[in-house]
């Protein structure tokens, strides 16, 4: 029996526990009619009844989870009493490390595991700075032309070029970019695609064929003993793994590809656009990380502390769907196997009683001392526990990297900003962010 008893838990005995608190069908029904996006219901549900909370969009209630405690109760503590089913983006990533759970997963995971941490990051940091110095470049073009760029594509693409060099071992060119934006278009479409697993593969089959052309040409050049500028990358891991490991066919080489992809680009991209938009709303925010000389530590912790203030408010991933495989006892409320969990991340991060004024943009919270909570449940861009992204690291490495190269020389000057955000996969802007350059003064 697990004894683990914190402030506002009880000790897990399995049938035990209060109910946990449920919102009044009158709410669900206001938010229904009135079209509104899943996250002002569950904003709604968690302001009345606190962080672990439920509401029913079916016959069964749904539990809501944002304190700090119960998150990491869930996501780190006992990540096998509640587990990952299928994950949205399945038609797109297949059986890639993300959507894979049991043993397969934990194979999938251990192979990776080890090219994002220690000396596998070390291998990629050249790329990522050819990556940043491409872009440096295509930016200062824009600017001595005046010619508008848009903030959102041009994020995308060094993203996508970050992580393709990873992959490969090669620059990413052209025709490679233009059948890559498949990726970005299935994405985006997952959730409005019909319910019908039939129906929705047929909605974007053109988009995924697009995508299979491109993992396939890349697997077959890899398997060819073809190396790019850079040598070997990911991709030639996983086709070395092939040779010992025959769950490693041509189909989970490409949903791990796909995945990589995916992961590697669409949030770090996301992520960089908010941030320029960020930005622009609060310039003294940039003046500040750019108040430490070039290359030195406190700039780099500047530029950093602007990234994890964008994360907290606009995390990679803005929702976690668990399942709970067995009874439990969740800071003292009773959850019965069965029950679909959401954590919420974005909610969390947003949380007055964790992060004062939580809507204020402050990368100063990530700087100074007792700025940010403690708690390693009060902020998780990437998750927390066995499954937190594996590519965290990654991700935070090529965007720092990036604003070194760009925040010094150049500003977006933005010609029109995005009204509001959309809730898919990712939290992303809705619509355009195109802008000129002009010199960043500091």
């Amino acid at each position: 029996m697990d004894t683990e008893a914190s402030p506002g838990s009880l000790p897990y005995l399995p049938g035990t526990g209060r109910p946990v608190p449920e919102a009044e069908p009158e709410l669900v029904e206001r938010w229904r009619s009135g079209g509104g996006e899943l996250v002002e219901l569950l904003s709604q549900v968690r302001e009345r009844l606190g962080g672990v909370a439920a509401f029913r969009l079916g016959p069964a209630p749904t539990v809501l989870v944002t304190d700090p405690q119960a998150v990491q109760h869930v996501l780190a503590r006992h990540p096998e009493r509640y587990v990952k089913r299928s994950h949205r983006a399945r038609l797109l990533i297949g059986d890639g490390v993300l959507a894979a759970t049991g043993e397969a997963w934990k194979r999938q995971r251990r192979l990776l595991q080890s090219q994002f941490t220690g000396t596998g990051m070390r291998r990629y940091e050249q790329r990522i700075t050819e990556a940043a110095r491409t872009t440096a470049g295509r930016w200062d073009g824009y600017a001595r032309t005046g010619q508008t760029l848009d903030i959102g594509q041009e994020m995308r693409r060094f993203a996508l070029d970050a992580i393709w060099r990873s992959l490969t071992g090669h620059p990413l060119d052209d025709g490679t970019e233009r059948e890559l934006a498949a990726v970005a278009a299935v994405a985006t479409a997952l959730p409005t695609l019909p319910a019908d697993a039939t129906d929705a593969q047929d909605a974007v089959a053109a988009d995924l064929a697009r995508i299979d052309a491109v993992a396939r040409h890349a697997i077959e050049a890899a398997r060819g003993g073809e190396a790019g500028p850079d040598g070997p990358g990911l991709l030639h891991v996983l086709i070395d793994a092939a040779t010992e490991r025959p769950e490693y066919t041509d189909r989970l080489i490409r949903d791990e590809l796909v995945t990589l992809l995916v992961a590697g680009h669409e949030t770090t991209a996301t992520t960089l656009t908010w941030l320029y938009l960020l930005l622009d709303q609060h310039p003294a925010a940039r003046e500040q990380a750019l108040a430490g000389g070039e290359g030195s530590a406190q700039r780099r912790q500047a530029i950093q502390a602007l990234v994890h203030e964008a994360l907290r408010l606009y995390p990679s991933a803005w929702i976690l769907p668990r399942h709970a495989a067995e009874d439990d006892t969740l800071a003292g409320y009773a959850v019965e196997a069965g029950t679909d969990i959401l954590i919420c991340p974005y909610l969390t991060h947003r949380d007055p009683e964790l992060w004062p004024e939580p809507e204020h943009f402050d990368p100063r919270r990530f700087t100074t001392p007792d700025g940010r909570p403690a708690h390693p449940g009060a902020y998780f861009p990437f998750g927390i526990g066995p499954r937190a992204c594996l590519g965290l690291q990654f991700a935070l490495r090529e965007s720092t990297v990036l604003l070194e190269h760009l925040l010094p020389v150049h500003t977006p000057a933005f010609h029109s900003t995005p009204t509001k955000a959309v809730y898919g996969i990712t939290v992303r802007p809705d619509g355009p962010t195109p802008a000129t350059l002009v010199p960043t003064l500091t």
